[in-house]
């Protein structure tokens, strides 16, 4: 949305470096709330009114009207001294605008805007920008270019000294030596072939996550195969994410399963089976010049994992288990981060019943990581709820370690997405590339917004894995089909969709 033109002398000033009426309480109702002015263009008088329903107290901003409008809401802050600012705001919105966003603008050194994630379930969210600020002033701007009927809130404004960035902007790139083994080829946007790990990297990717199977049916996703991507990934400029699953195959909330090599193995053995392995995999890694910046111990361990030894009905055991594979990662690799990794990214309490537990039985771990789909775990409200009481709970970063979304609800192969028909998905959210950029983009905006910094980053879940013959889900099965091709960051076209450009540092 380009910047409207300021009302008169402009947007009013606040020399304190706070924005007034920063909850819009210091009138009743009102189409000029005090510290604040809104610019229109075109048919949109009255577009902007205080009212009440605010987030925290009784008033909000609102943006609303039966017909197509434009509208800023603006304050200008002077007395600021140079350096990274970062403006938040609790918003509700319908969605579907043409744009909707808070911004810093006119900083001296450039802007930054946030757009509106829409709120179907009527709950606030917090969103953030930050922009360097050059000559002690910028301003905020609460913007909408709306059709008839859109709306947005605004409430609690602040200005804060410091930027709010994401430091891990990832993708888990397990399944890519087999597509490409079975012939998958990337482009970029332009059409240019190229490879898929050069697409993401030059896109702004900075992590890429690798899976760790022990004995997988099909040989990939083994220490050897995961030493080969490693090697690739730092030549693209990247760091490497490891994820053990401590099975030979898929290990998630719903199954834990030993490998075959450990299945009639004590309790006491399994620990030295996980020491073991992880030592292996991480030292070999860091002897080729290619060490892991971050490492899950266990993959969506909600039930524990390595059942039924390690299972959550008994704690002391899975503890036992989670502490062989957080020493033997910092006796190989000491200087790599670990994270323990639970599904459902929505469920607050969930995952304080499992941190509390895991905190209680001196589980080390410097990162909490969860997995977050839309149309799995809640609206984005919970998610913002989770992570900011979880960061808060514990001391430590959050990380999004797995989401997703569906560009398309074409199908690529013969085998049904596991996101396929319209009522799966998210409101507010199309099944088109603009739509799953968006939903990016916003998941994005609420792990930035968790406060203190702790928002560490996102991980998309297999960008690169495309529908190709022979490159199915099960390993030991070569006709199996993709089910989530339709999620991938490619097009069936094979070039790069949108969504990848949020990437971008």
């Amino acid at each position: 949305l380009p910047a409207l033109p300021a009302q008169a002398a402009g947007a009013p000033e606040t020399a304190s470096g706070s924005p007034a009426n920063a909850g819009f309480e210091a009138d009743g109702e009102t189409a000029a709330p005090s510290g604040w002015t809104s610019t229109a263009r075109g048919n949109a008088a009255g577009t902007a009114f205080t009212e009440p329903g605010g987030h925290d107290g009784g008033r909000r901003l609102t943006h609303r009207a039966d017909h197509a409008y434009r509208v800023e809401t603006s304050q200008r802050l002077t007395g600021l001294d140079d350096g990274p600012y970062t403006v938040s705001a609790w918003v509700r919105s319908s969605g579907g605008q043409k744009s909707a966003t808070i911004a810093l603008r006119d900083c001296g050194a450039g802007s930054e805007r946030t757009q509106l994630p829409p709120t179907a379930d009527g709950a606030w969210i917090r969103i953030t920008a930050s922009a360097e600020v050059r000559g002690g002033s910028c301003t905020i701007a609460l913007t909408s270019d709306a059709r008839p009927g859109q709306w947005a809130h605004f409430d609690d404004i602040t200005l804060t000294p410091g930027a709010a960035a994401l430091s891990v902007r990832g993708g888990d790139v397990s399944t890519l030596a087999k597509n490409e083994a079975f012939g998958a080829r990337y482009r970029h946007a332009d059409g240019t072939e190229d490879d898929a790990l050069s697409v993401l990297g030059s896109a702004g990717m900075n992590y890429a996550r690798l899976k760790v199977w022990v004995d997988p049916v099909d040989g990939y996703n083994t220490k050897e195969r995961v030493l080969a991507m490693a090697q690739r990934i730092r030549a693209s400029g990247m760091q490497l994410f490891v994820d053990f699953h401590y099975s030979d195959a898929w290990a998630d909330p719903g199954k834990q399963n030993k490998p075959a090599a450990w299945s009639g193995h004590s309790y006491q053995q399994l620990r030295q089976d996980v020491y073991d392995h992880t030592y292996d995999v991480l030292s070999a890694l860091a002897a080729q010049g290619t060490p892991a910046g971050m490492v899950q111990i266990g993959n969506e361990i909600n039930g524990g994992m390595l059942w039924p030894e390690g299972s959550i009905d008994n704690w002391d055991q899975l503890a036992g288990l989670l502490k062989s594979g957080a020493e033997a990662a910092r006796a190989a690799s000491p200087d790599t981060r670990i994270a323990l990794h639970l599904a459902e990214g929505g469920d607050r309490e969930g995952t304080h019943w499992w941190f509390d537990r895991a905190v209680a039985h001196d589980v080390p771990f410097d990162v909490v990581a969860l997995s977050y789909y839309g149309y799995w775990h809640g609206p984005l409200s919970g998610l913002q709820a989770n992570l900011d009481a979880t960061a808060s709970r514990y001391g430590k970063p959050v990380l999004v370690a797995e989401t997703a979304y569906a560009h398309t609800l074409e199908n690529g192969d013969d085998l049904a997405n596991n996101v396929g028909t319209a009522d799966q998905l998210v409101d507010g959210y199309p099944a088109t590339p603009q739509g799953q950029a968006a939903n990016l983009r916003d998941v994005m905006n609420v792990v930035e917004a968790v406060p203190g910094g702790r928002g560490l980053g996102v991980v998309y879940w297999e960008p690169a894995w495309t529908a190709v013959e022979g490159s199915g889900w099960d390993p030991a099965d070569p006709d199996s089909g993709n089910a989530w091709e339709n999620q991938a960051l490619f097009g069936y076209d094979e070039r790069a969709l949108p969504a990848l450009d949020l990437f971008a540092p």
